[in-house]
C-alpha cells in the first residue's frame, strides 16, 4: 500500500472546546484538501477470510475459488484501505483520532452512511484502485439529556484506471469522555424475534468480533474489551461492529435479490445505526422488497435486537 498523502490530527486545546467550535475548528484543519489518497491492489486473501468470518451461506472450500476480476461483493471493500496508525497515536478507546473533533468529544461511534456503486464498473480482485478521503460535514446536535455531540460526515471515493466504481459517505458520532466508572446496565427482558417476508438470523460471538476487528484493523475496544465496554462506555457487552451489520444486511439482499434481479450489486444504500447490538445476543434482518412502482427495485432491511429494539435500518436500492 502506497499512502500519498496522510495529515493526523495534531490540534490541541487547553480547555474543553465547545459542540460549535469543535466543528469550525475540523474546517479550519483540512480545508477543501483530502484528508488522504491512498493506493492499494485488491488482494485475494483479505476476502477469502472475510467470507470464512461471516461464514452464514459460505463453506471454506468455496472461498478458495476466488479468482482475479471476480467481483468484490457489496460491502466488503471495508476490509481494505485499513487505517495505518500506530498503537501510540490511537485514542484513549482504540479509535484513529484523524478526523476526531476536539477535546472533550473522543467518543466516537459508527452511525451510518450512504454508498453508491457504479455497476458499469465495477471494483474486482486484483484491482489497483485509489481511496480518496475528504471531510464533508461536521455538525454539533444535542442529544435527549440537554448534552453536546458531533456528527461527522467523510466521503471515501474509490476508482481504478476506468474511474469512480464506488463512493461510500460514513458518518461518525463523537460524544464527550466520560469521566466516571459506569455502572453495569441490566439485560432488558427478552422478547420474540419479530417475522417478516424474508429473515436471517445472527449471533456474533468474541471470535468473530475480534477477526472482524483484525480483518478491519480496528482498534476500538468496545468491540473486544468487556472491562473498557462496561466500566468506561456503559455497556452490557461486547459491541457489534456497524460496518459487519451493513455488510450482513447486504448479503442477504445479494443472496435474496439476486435471483429477481440483475447483477449482484445494488445502486445504493442508506443506512443508519439506531441502537447497539450485542456479542452473544440473538438479532434478526428483516428483508422485504416495496412493491409500490414508483419504488421499483428498492427494499427496506432492518436488524431487531431479542429486547424490541432496533439496531440498523437502511433503504437498498437494485
Amino acid at each position: 500500500m502506497l499512502q500519498v498523502t496522510r495529515r493526523f490530527f495534531t490540534s490541541t486545546t487547553s480547555r474543553s472546546a465547545s459542540a460549535e467550535e469543535a466543528c469550525v475548528e475540523i474546517f479550519q484543519r483540512f480545508g477543501d484538501k483530502p484528508i488522504s489518497v491512498r493506493r492499494q491492489k485488491l488482494d485475494m486473501n483479505q476476502l477469502r477470510l472475510l467470507k470464512i468470518t461471516l461464514s452464514h451461506s459460505e463453506q471454506p472450500e468455496a472461498c478458495e475459488k476466488l479468482q482475479d476480476e471476480e467481483l468484490v461483493a457489496p460491502g466488503h471493500h471495508i476490509v481494505y484501505f485499513t487505517p495505518p496508525i500506530p498503537e501510540r497515536e490511537l485514542g484513549r478507546d482504540g479509535t484513529d483520532r484523524t478526523v476526531n473533533p476536539l477535546s472533550p468529544f473522543t467518543r466516537r461511534m459508527w452511525a451510518g452512511g450512504e454508498l453508491h456503486w457504479e455497476k458499469d464498473n465495477p471494483m474486482k480482485v486484483g484491482n489497483t484502485v485509489y481511496e480518496t478521503t475528504r471531510i464533508l460535514t461536521a455538525e454539533p446536535k444535542q442529544l435527549k439529556n440537554g448534552g453536546e455531540m458531533i456528527v461527522v460526515g467523510v466521503e471515501k471515493t474509490y476508482e481504478n484506471s476506468k474511474g469512480v466504481v464506488l463512493r461510500d459517505n460514513r458518518n461518525w458520532v463523537f460524544q464527550k469522555e466520560l469521566a466516571d466508572t459506569q455502572d453495569i446496565p441490566p439485560t432488558p427482558e427478552e422478547k420474540p424475534l419479530p417475522e417478516g417476508t424474508h429473515t436471517r438470523d445472527f449471533c456474533q460471538t468474541e471470535v468473530s468480533l475480534f477477526r472482524f476487528s483484525a480483518l478491519t484493523f480496528n482498534g476500538h475496544k468496545i468491540h473486544y474489551s468487556p472491562e473498557w465496554c462496561r466500566k468506561v462506555e456503559g455497556h452490557r457487552k461486547c459491541v457489534v461492529h456497524g460496518p459487519l451489520n451493513l455488510i450482513n444486511m447486504l448479503d442477504f439482499w445479494r443472496d435474496t435479490a439476486h435471483a429477481e434481479e440483475k447483477g449482484t450489486l445494488p445502486k445504493s444504500i442508506r443506512y443508519r445505526a439506531m441502537s447497539p447490538l450485542y456479542m452473544s445476543e440473538p438479532y434478526r434482518i428483516l428483508l422485504h422488497k416495496e412493491e409500490k412502482s414508483e419504488k421499483d427495485g428498492e427494499w427496506n432491511a432492518e436488524i431487531w435486537d431479542s429486547y424490541g429494539k432496533i439496531g440498523m435500518k437502511g433503504i437498498i436500492v437494485g
